[in-house]
């Protein structure tokens, strides 16, 4: 029985070596792909920070839930409600709860939706027959354990369902995670490769491929000043983020064919393609009741800023404010000139808010 949730560890592998083709994990393209909510940013704190999480030492459940090893004891019945307010009639939340055991380790479960909201149902003439709606769902089980006092292991087990007005797909996902911290040092790293997995059942006829990324981040947080600084680099199975744009007047970079072209060229498309791997993230923390973020998303600000307006397209940012046993959490970020969605957290420990007692349960 003590064993028993190394299986997540051992199935996210699984999936891995059986479910998905190795084409597609080293040449998969960013277009084609289904289930790409799954990677929208969980809670409001992640959103301020660029969108991408970022593994920490204050045993943040949102960021467990997006690097399965830093799951552990200290997140022991934390509960997070999350809720964004995205673009159009679309919304999407996330709520997520994390247990304790002595003997399997620590475990979470998360439940994620996104709503398209509803359409019109037309056909090429112009008749109407209704309307018809669009959603997707996707439910997650995390188990991470430490290896010792710096490393520690964690994965995730994802369920995936999409239902497009008559079409539905069902899928299966994993991520596999290590971390390294250090409390000495103030310094959390963690290594995470995510929805490593494949669609079981198909929209139409063709299966396509899911979102798979391997990312890497790191935290340190000053010893003597309440500063923390965080980087993350994604998509990393991917060197050349870059596309065409068909309407562009002027090409945007989109590989190394650059015989005619300068040195000092050459130097800023390689950097211009490395930068799009970069998020960058600043936090203030005075205190343990109050912490403001703020991050920048490179990659963001070159597919969606406009060059004719200046704007702050690729910046985000946040606050959180603890009171009594409730941290509440706001996060903006900008994604386009269109607008920028809100993301609304709530969290809580349920030991604190209810019990004396913080004894982690165990199982027979």
């Amino acid at each position: 029985m003590k064993n028993i949730f190394y299986l997540l560890f051992i199935s996210a592998l699984f999936i891995l070596t059986h479910f998905v083709e190795t084409k597609t994990l080293i040449a998969q393209t960013q277009s084609g792909r289904v289930y790409e909510f799954i990677n929208l940013p969980a809670t409001a704190r992640i959103t301020a920070l660029g969108g991408y999480a970022v593994p920490s030492l204050d045993n943040d459940l949102g960021m467990a839930l997006y690097y399965p090893s830093l799951i552990n004891p200290e997140i022991n019945n934390q509960l997070s409600l999350n809720f964004v307010d995205y673009f159009g009639d679309i919304n999407y939340g996330t709520a997520a709860f994390s247990r304790g055991f002595n003997r399997i380790g620590n475990l979470t479960l998360a439940i994620s939706y996104i709503n398209y909201g509803n359409f019109i149902e037309a056909d090429e003439f112009g008749i109407t027959y209704g309307e018809f709606s669009a959603s997707e769902y996707v439910v997650s089980l995390g188990w991470g354990r430490a290896l010792n006092n710096h490393f520690s292991i964690g994965s995730n087990i994802k369920a995936i369902n999409s239902v497009l007005e008559q079409y539905s797909s069902f899928g299966l996902a994993a991520d596999v995670s290590i971390a390294y911290t250090d409390e000495e040092r103030m310094v959390a790293s963690a290594l995470v490769f995510r929805n490593i997995g494949r669609q079981i059942t198909t929209f139409y006829s063709e299966r396509e491929p899911l979102p798979f990324e391997v990312v890497f981040g790191i935290s340190k947080k000053l010893i003597n000043a309440p500063l923390r600084f965080s980087f993350v680099a994604h998509n990393l199975q991917r060197f050349d983020l870059t596309y065409e744009d068909p309407v562009a007047r002027e090409p945007i970079f989109s590989s190394f064919d650059s015989s005619g072209a300068s040195s000092q060229e050459r130097l800023s498309e390689i950097g211009d393609k490395l930068l799009r791997h970069a998020v960058f993230g600043m936090e203030f923390l005075p205190t343990e009741n109050f912490i403001a973020g703020i991050g920048y998303n490179y990659r963001r600000r070159q597919e969606m800023g406009v060059d004719s307006r200046l704007s702050t397209v690729g910046l985000s940012w946040g606050i959180g404010i603890k009171i009594s046993h409730f941290m509440f959490q706001y996060g903006r970020s900008h994604y386009h000139l269109a607008g920028a969605p809100n993301h609304f957290s709530i969290s809580t420990n349920l030991d604190r808010l209810f019990f004396s007692s913080k004894e982690v349960p165990s199982i027979p």
